[in-house]
């Protein structure tokens, strides 16, 4: 299952930490889709992500100043 998690517009590191939390709702094997405009976010995110083993599998700059990250919880 795929749960989405929209940040545009929050500030770092707010899209990190609301990451994490809701992180820690998900199970095994979901997805947690992270659409967000903070650049700082653009390194740690997947940083966090690889500290916790989570597989991302996908990452991708929708524009000049967004991105989305999909995080598997593993």
């Amino acid at each position: 299952m795929v749960h989405e998690l929209g940040t545009v517009g929050m500030v770092c590191p707010f899209p990190l930490i609301e990451a994490q939390k809701k992180m820690v709702t998900l199970d095994n094997g979901d997805e947690l889709k992270i659409d967000f405009d903070c650049t700082q976010a653009t390194e740690a995110i997947p940083n966090w992500a690889a500290e916790q083993g989570y597989p991302v599998t996908n990452y991708e700059q929708l524009d000049d100043a967004s991105w989305t990250i999909t995080i598997q919880k593993a």
